[in-house]
């Protein structure tokens, strides 16, 4: 077994030490300036104390009332108080219009709960869909809801790096294609996933694996449609999910209608880390605060680290050790990253943290677009039925749904489309960019070190780029009349995957599995509504993902004969 790679309490000294290059809180003489004017003041204040004690108290009051003044300045802003420090440096170049939030901590709020929802309800407030500047404690921030100005930032090369959170670095992501900054090791990594592990070959390997799984989670629904007519959804998309994952990338398999001890501890591992990264860390924006950890997040981070870098470090030292079967070698992730290892100079911290983010976002993605599918498909009967009659068409009752079809099923292609427009799994894209230069967008110039964010769940509901946005109509996709356009990055009215350089590199080997997998489900059921259930309820919670509140609950009734 290897060795733990990594001490999570140097990890975090590490990262605090190095917080000016991974945050974007860049100095400039426009912030620096008053505190340089705080130090003269002092300095020149030490005579009067040494002479008179007793006016200590009045020079406290001084220096917060001062103090106090200037964040008041600051946050009169537009933006709020992160962009009132360029205020003498950047004039009307830098007025970007936006909310002032409250003084030091800004606009903090509009990152929780469903902070797509609350973005777009303020920048349609103060007018600025097109590009929103608000302050998150001390980081700049602006947004946008426009689809042109969206390339313009994803395409960027200034915006081809990522602010860097403090849980990112402590789970690892510093090392891995997600958080990794632009540079020779971003640009190796992005290689190694376009020609390797993503290659179109390397989805052909895995076929038979999303066929044989897929099989599974069909049987394992079957089984429970015969013992309840209440069945939740989620809980065998997500082991069917995972278990996928767990075959492309490390090479084992798990049964889906039992939890096995170690699929049990990769997934709890999993779900802490969705919940470490989607969290608003105040300490990545007020920095004062890192010293105390006040929300636990870097205990939390300590202690999953370890059981990460364990986990991954067994299943790397089995691959090693060349104790398994001839047909599994060379056939999963592990494999692939090990035969580049000496060529390529990768360390084994850069493999485990590869390999753990490949489980981390690969799991996610799927599980969540799929339920969202059903759960549409469940409320609106008829375009349930369309979908059927295509795959009868297609596919023929008697004969299995394999992955060959899959690019014939062009209603259920729409279909698909239509649930990415109305529940994109990241409405903010995930993960946001940092400028790291000054940069004109859209005519406004934004400072180095401004995270910027793309609000694609806006874009997909604005009346002003679609028609109908909030019916769900799959026939906008299909047909002779339908909008001719690609979801994985070219027109950013609807790129779920994101743009540029930064866009999701495993968009396709995702998309190959989702439609599959759901033309499977259909293909063998019916999808109802339990009898006491009179609608899918389709509120949202925002995680890293956007999931459903509330897992989708269903009946089933089999369409075709299959065994238990």
């Amino acid at each position: 077994m290897l060795p733990i790679l990594l001490q999570p309490t140097s990890s975090f000294q590490n990262f605090n030490s190095n917080r000016p290059q991974l945050l974007p809180l860049m100095a400039s003489t426009a912030e620096t300036g008053p505190w340089l004017l705080s130090l003269s003041l002092i300095a020149k204040c030490n005579y009067i104390l040494s002479t008179n004690p007793y006016r200590l108290l009045l020079m406290t009051f001084i220096l917060f009332t001062a103090i106090f003044l200037t964040a008041l300045l600051h946050w009169a802003h537009p933006g709020g108080p992160a962009w009132g420090r360029y205020i003498s440096m950047c004039c009307l170049r830098c007025i970007i219009p936006g909310p002032k939030g409250f003084p030091f901590v800004g606009s903090m709020h509009l990152m929780t709960g469903l902070a797509h929802r609350k973005l777009f309800a303020a920048s349609k407030a103060h007018e600025a869909k097109n590009l929103m500047a608000f302050s998150l404690g001390g980081t700049r921030a602006i947004v946008t809801a426009n689809p042109n100005i969206s390339r313009d930032i994803l395409t960027n090369p200034t915006f081809s790096s990522r602010p860097i959170k403090e849980s990112a670095y402590g789970l690892l992501f510093d090392r891995a294609i997600g958080f990794a900054p632009d540079g020779v090791y971003w640009r190796l990594l992005r290689r190694i996933s376009s020609f390797h592990l993503f290659s179109p070959k390397q989805i052909a390997i895995s076929n038979l694996h999303r066929e044989h799984i897929a099989a599974e989670m069909t049987k394992a629904f079957c089984t429970a449609a015969a013992l309840t007519d209440k069945i939740e959804a989620r809980v065998f998309i997500k082991r069917a999910s995972l278990n996928n994952i767990m075959w492309s990338v490390f090479g084992k398999r798990y049964t889906l209608e039992t939890e096995e001890p170690e699929m049990l501890e990769l997934r709890s591992m999993v779900e802490e880390g969705y919940d470490l990264l989607g969290a608003l860390n105040w300490s990545d924006h007020l920095p004062f605060l890192s010293w105390f950890d006040l929300q636990g997040i870097r205990g939390r981070c300590e202690r999953l680290v370890p059981r990460v870098n364990l986990f991954v470090s067994q299943i790397i030292a089995e691959h090693m050790s060349g104790n398994r079967p001839d047909e599994m070698r060379g056939s999963d992730f592990v494999d692939v990253l090990l035969s580049l290892q000496e060529s390529e100079k990768l360390s084994n911290t850069d493999i485990v943290a590869v390999l753990w983010e490949m489980v981390f976002r690969g799991t996610d993605t799927v599980a969540v677009l799929i339920e969202w599918i059903l759960a549409r498909l469940v409320l609106h009967q008829d375009i349930q039925a369309r979908v059927h009659e295509e795959l009868d068409r297609v596919v023929g009752l008697q004969q299995v749904m394999t992955e060959s079809y899959s690019g014939s099923l062009t209603y259920l292609q729409a279909v698909i489309k239509e649930v990415l427009r109305m529940h994109p799994p990241g409405p903010l894209l995930s993960w946001a960019r940092i400028s790291t230069s000054d940069v004109y967008i859209s005519g406004k110039l934004i400072p180095a070190g401004t995270t910027a964010m793309v609000n694609m769940w806006a874009i997909t509901h604005d009346s002003d780029v679609w028609s109908d946005p909030l019916e769900f109509k799959p026939d906008r996709f299909f047909g002779s009349n339908a909008e001719e356009l690609s979801i994985f990055g070219s027109d950013l009215r609807l790129a779920p995957f994101g743009s540029g350089r930064r866009g999701c590199p495993g968009k396709q080997l995702a998309m190959n599995t989702v439609t599959f997998w759901v033309a499977s489900l259909l293909h063998e059921f019916v999808w109802l509504l339990p009898s006491d259930q009179k609608t899918v309820d389709l509120s949202e919670v925002l995680r890293l993902s956007c999931e459903m509140a509330l897992p989708l609950k269903v009946q089933l009734k089999p369409r075709r004969k299959l065994s238990p």
